[in-house]
């Protein structure tokens, strides 16, 4: 996801300027260029790909067959920009700058648009501007002795901001001041930090799971975060809004309590997925971040709650804010749950699904802590077998096994052929687990978050 080497940090500041009229003016442009886009798109017919599955006992077997689909092909010449600018122009009083930035928002937009459409996840409907904003380009203010002077109309209408006196003027020593996001309140600043190009040192694959987010290292083994608190604020503001939205169907002025509701609840959540990233960004330094590239929309089936627990994951937005504050990697989430990190073969299901255990070599892991191991494996393109595992997980791991041996009093795992306790191996509530769970940092992380290790 981080392929520039530059970090990105984004800070608001209120004002009282009267802008409401540039902003409305704005938004019927942005509109404007987006109508004008769309109906110049081509639409081409195309062969596309697809399958269904025939399911016979426990084996399925797939289908193939062929559908025609309509591609929208959106255009991107010159000769058509440039129409499109001087069309644009017409009747603009405010800075022609605007214009650029206004079609530079519109292709976005619709290139957003054409990627979701492919996928499945729009229709042939036309994107509608609803809110009012403005991205102001490098081109439409100055930045001098940490004020910034916005141009709204050249030699008439400005927009000054100071920043010498502001909370967050010392985090941005040395920073490149990025685009700006005006809004009828706020302006939204980014700032852009280079980074020294180094290779990342540790990679740590991660495991979102309900509750909790587990990953793996051989530095720092098995790390497991609970977010049950990030689950406990969906689940109270979905029983306050349930509870609003009853009163709010018989009086109508109640409605504003129920968007009271959903306004809080995303808050709190940002809140919440701030401080974590943050946290682990500082935590591991110069580490890359290995997570599933999860979609919710193949999640869901026909049980009302498992889809309601699935709506209330964060998932997606963990991994871009962790995107900014560190280096990180999507790899594929197919049978990261279900394949041995040994062998390859496919796991049983023990204990409720909370162990499973190889039908092949009969390695018996925690759920979680396998999902994190196969994530690794992959994050590194290993393939599964006992020489890569011995050599990126066993070999690494024994250091701190020893420790754990001799912390424990000479406690530790039985050689191979002696009995042990009757709790499997690497399971963390073993008591002689070399994969148990310790106490990784003394200091208290926010809304009562706990990080454990190996």
């Amino acid at each position: 996801m981080q392929k520039s080497s530059y970090v990105i940090l984004s800070y608001k500041i209120k004002h009282d300027y009267d802008i409401g009229e540039s902003l409305k003016s704005y938004k019927y442009l942005l509109q404007k260029a987006i109508d004008i886009i769309w109906d110049n798109i081509e639409w081409v017919e195309k062969k596309q790909r697809k399958y269904y599955l025939i399911r016979s006992g426990k084996r399925s077997e797939r289908k193939y067959y062929h559908v025609k689909r309509l591609i929208p092909i959106i255009p991107k010449s010159r000769e058509f920009k440039r129409s499109l600018r001087n069309s644009l122009l017409k009747d603009w009083k405010y800075a022609s700058h605007y214009v650029d930035s206004a079609i530079k928002t519109a292709y976005s937009i619709l290139n957003s648009w054409r990627r979701n459409y492919i996928r499945g996840k729009r229709g042939r409907n036309k994107p509608v501007i609803k809110r009012k904003f403005v991205r102001v380009k490098e081109t439409l203010y100055i930045y001098r002795k940490d004020k910034i002077r916005i141009t709204v109309k050249p030699r008439e209408f400005y927009l000054e901001f100071d920043l010498s006196k502001t909370w967050f003027r010392k985090r941005v020593n040395n920073c490149e001041l990025g685009e700006l996001i005006l809004k009828e309140n706020e302006l939204i600043i980014t700032f852009r930090k280079k980074l020294s190009e180094r290779k990342s040192l540790e990679r740590i694959g991660w495991e979102l799971n309900k509750c909790s987010m587990d990953g793996f290292s051989p530095k720092y083994g098995w790390i497991k975060i609970d977010l049950r608190y990030l689950y406990h604020i969906h689940r109270v503001h979905e029983i306050r809004r349930k509870k609003a939205q009853s009163k709010a169907s018989k009086k109508t002025p109640l409605k504003s309590i129920v968007l009271k509701h959903g306004k809080r609840e995303r808050n709190r959540a940002n809140d919440f997925i701030h401080k974590l990233t943050t946290k682990l960004a500082r935590k591991f330094p110069n580490t890359e971040h290995g997570f599933e590239n999860l979609e919710k929309q193949g999640m869901y089936n026909k049980r009302k709650k498992h889809n309601r627990d699935i709506s209330k994951q964060n998932w997606k937005q963990i991994i871009q804010y962790m995107s900014y504050k560190s280096k990180v990697k999507l790899v594929n989430p197919k049978n990261t749950s279900s394949t041995c990190p040994l062998c390859g073969g496919r796991l049983l299901k023990l204990r409720k699904g909370q162990v499973v255990k190889c039908k092949k070599c009969g390695l018996t892991l925690d759920r979680q802590l396998c999902g994190a191991i196969n994530i690794y494996l992959k994050m590194r393109g290993f393939p599964p077998s006992p020489s890569i595992f011995y050599r990126a997980v066993i070999k690494k791991m024994i250091p701190l096994w020893k420790m754990q041996i001799f912390y424990r009093g000479g406690s530790g795992v039985t050689p191979i052929g002696d009995k042990g306790d009757d709790m499997p191996p690497m399971n963390p509530r073993g008591g002689l687990s070399p994969m148990k769970p310790k106490g990784l940092i003394d200091q208290r992380l926010p809304m009562s978050m706990k990080v454990y290790q190996t």
